[in-house]
């Protein structure tokens, strides 16, 4: 797995490629409470080029949210295609976290 980090104004961008599961998920909530101790809590993560997402991943994606809701801040979720939107659709968690078709329209959607 490997992992991008950009901005667009106050948004973090993270471009994940590769698989998400139990030996590199914890790098994304490493990742995440970085960028909190940064004071950046408005993340958007890019799901284009990953093939698999496990329950390690999954999890990984749920905590990341839950922390950065505790500063007022929000994980969006774009590009999820193929096996791992039937992951996020199978888990209903379609519902939990805002997905969207394109970047723009994640960072339009949170509130600054």
């Amino acid at each position: 797995m490997d992992i991008n980090t950009r901005s667009k104004g106050e948004v973090v961008i993270l471009d994940i490629a590769g698989e998400i599961d139990l030996y590199n998920a914890p790098e994304i909530k490493d990742i995440i409470n970085k960028l909190i101790e940064e004071q950046k809590y408005n993340v958007v993560i890019n799901l284009e080029k990953v093939s698999y997402i496990d329950s390690s991943g999954i999890g990984a994606l749920i905590s990341s949210l839950s922390n950065l809701k505790k500063y007022q801040g929000g994980l969006k979720i774009i590009n999820v295609f193929a096996s791992v939107r039937k992951v996020f659709e199978l888990t209903k968690l379609t519902s939990f976290f805002e997905i969207f078709e394109s970047e723009e329209e994640a960072i339009n959607s949170f509130n600054f």
